[in-house]
């Protein structure tokens, strides 16, 4: 057979691989990294993914995972245990929250949430059994932009990990580790694949010790990523410098628009001079502030029900970051589970709607959306 040089990366579909006899075996075991057998346990496909994304992340080491919260979960795992007690930023994806309060409380992992007030000095609420604090680039869905230097400052100072998901920002804008983080997460459904047809996640650490714990928490537990879908990924991550620079674009132009439509009565963007972390965000993402925004029109679910079916263009789906531009309703969706003083706490009211821009032509995106403001 000739030798095969694939520009392309092939699919290693496959749940085993075979051994020649005891002494390959023997081989797996002492040589950890250079052999595959089971691929819950490494795969050449999600050993590519981990690697790309840890390359543009400055990490010693990446584990790629099933989905975005089985990396929440595996960050978790990998400092926590029963008694530990997190930090985590009181503006978060619902997810997170939902995570923290319903299953990991069951196995006696305590959660406090930091006002936002408080982000910066949460002396007060780090208690003996403290382990990490877990916070967002930026959050969703109302974009509050974390300074994540600051951050790191006060964790190291109580001797604390820095957890940071950086699905918002990707590694394009902002590279927590070099900023002082000790784990950045990502779900890769999101922009690093970028294509609404992948569901995975990724954790990158910045000591060996933690990325020791990470991969044996994502092996032990079961929460691979499986051989196609790495491979998707890898894929989609080609494009991801590209993608950004157009979603930031058309983010920009949107919030501008949005931010003097008469029917809109706040919108939330890092590229507005008016957001309150302009400046932060202007800084820590090299220029640019993301593909996501949102915006408040009145509050009044009708009124946002016909803003949706006024679209013809962008859909109404509960996810983000795909190259076509969506909409989504954090009230209905990814804030639902929490309370409604929590919600109205941190300003997430039944008129804001989440804007996902996507990579099309600029003016197309505001001819739909004047076209479904016209029905408010």
């Amino acid at each position: 057979m000739p030798h095969i040089k694939p520009k392309a990366t092939p699919i290693f579909q496959t749940s085993v691989f075979t051994f020649d006899d005891l002494n390959e075996l023997e081989l797996y075991f002492e040589q950890p990294g250079q052999r595959y057998m089971y691929s819950r346990y490494a795969n050449p496909n999600s050993d590519e993914l981990a690697n790309e994304v840890n390359e543009l992340e400055g990490g010693i080491g990446a584990v790629v995972t099933s989905s975005g919260m089985s990396a929440i979960l595996t960050a978790i795992l990998a400092i926590c245990k029963a008694g530990d007690h997190v930090l985590c930023a009181e503006e978060i994806y619902g997810g997170s929250a939902a995570l923290l309060n319903q299953e990991l409380s069951r196995i006696g992992i305590e959660v406090t949430y930091v006002p936002s007030e408080a982000t910066y000095t949460f002396d007060a609420l780090v208690q003996p059994n403290t382990q990490l604090f877990l916070a967002e680039t930026m959050s969703n869905p109302l974009l509050l932009v974390f300074d994540i230097r600051k951050l790191a400052e006060q964790t190291k100072q109580h001797g604390i990990k820095l957890v940071i998901d950086n699905t918002f920002a990707t590694p394009v804008l902002t590279n927590p580790l070099s900023l002082g983080a000790d784990i950045v997460i990502h779900s890769v459904t999101k922009y690093l694949s970028g294509h609404s047809d992948v569901t995975a996640g990724v954790v990158v650490c910045q000591a060996d010790e933690d990325l020791q714990r990470v991969q044996k928490v994502m092996l032990t537990y079961g929460l691979n990523l499986s051989p196609f879908e790495s491979w998707l990924a890898a894929r989609g991550l080609k494009t991801l410098r590209l993608r950004m620079k157009q979603h930031c674009l058309n983010a920009l132009a949107i919030a501008e628009y949005l931010e003097n439509h008469q029917k809109v009565e706040q919108v939330w963007y890092p590229g507005l001079t008016n957001h309150a972390q302009h400046r932060l965000a202007f800084e820590q993402g090299n220029g640019y502030f993301g593909g996501m925004l949102s915006f408040r029109i009145k509050d009044d679910a009708e009124a946002v029900n016909r803003f949706m079916q006024g679209l013809e263009q962008i859909p109404f789906a509960p996810s983000l970051a795909g190259v076509s531009t969506s909409i989504s309703y954090p009230l209905g969706t990814s804030h639902r589970s929490l309370s409604k003083e929590q919600q109205q706490k941190i300003g997430i009211t039944v008129g804001v709607i989440r804007l996902s821009v996507g990579i099309e032509e600029t003016e197309e995106l505001l001819t739909d959306l004047e076209r479904g403001l016209s029905k408010v």
